[in-house]
């Protein structure tokens, strides 16, 4: 292993009752209807805005649509992050590892299907800056269908190849696209309660409930 690249939201920042509480307004703007437990779980959680969009839409493809109501839900999802103050810190331990990694030279960035817009608010909120360049930090700015080429460019931007990268997910949908991009190692932080589903993957490594478990 000689780099790490990190999700943010359920694995960072365990923030997934405001995402369905954001995503359950768009769901009731655009359905009349809140998006259920499998829903999230199957369609939502590690994908893109435009794809969970376009789903939401009954599978039609509309630019203008999906680009609107994908800033609306992060406008959603960032007002709920600012009112639960008690909940808006970065996990426990993962300053100290960031620290930890820094001290020992090994290399690390975010790969997140955020928008833009999140990605700016968790650094500046955070002050991710102290431990990571927001060059390097990967995000959803319309080029990506899913996680594995955001894994890749993600590696590219650290300058460690993709097959010695540790990855530290939370979503079945990083894990997968994280094992197809070709990641060897993987470690869960488990907000998701994905444990069942991944533990006999050879590729992970770790299962934990936050970073002060995970051992790097």
């Amino acid at each position: 292993m000689e780099g790490v690249i990190f999700d943010f939201n359920g694995t960072l920042f365990l923030d997934n009752d405001k995402h369905i509480k954001a995503w359950n307004k768009i769901s009731k703007e655009l359905r009349g209807y809140g998006i259920t437990e499998e829903e999230l779980h199957t369609k939502m959680n590690g994908v893109n805005n435009k794809y969970i969009l376009r789903y939401l839409n009954g599978g039609k493809e509309d630019d203008d649509l999906e680009l609107a109501y994908s800033l609306r839900k992060e406008q959603y999802y960032r007002e709920f992050c600012q009112a639960d103050t008690a909940s808006f810190h970065l996990i426990a331990g993962a300053e100290a590892l960031f620290d930890n990694l820094k001290k020992r030279g090994i290399p690390f960035t975010i790969a997140s299907a955020s928008i833009k817009e999140n990605i700016d608010f968790f650094v500046e909120s955070f002050h991710l800056d102290r431990w990571i360049d927001p060059n390097t930090i990967v995000f959803d700015n319309g080029d990506y269908k899913d996680k594995e080429a955001m894994f890749v460019q993600a590696a590219k931007n650290i300058q460690v190849p993709i097959e010695k990268v540790c990855v530290i997910e939370d979503s079945l949908a990083g894990v997968r696209t994280s094992v197809k991009a070709g990641v060897q190692d993987i470690r869960i932080i488990n907000s998701g309660h994905i444990a069942s589903q991944v533990e006999n993957l050879k590729q992970v490594k770790q299962i934990c409930d936050t970073m002060e478990d995970i051992q790097i």
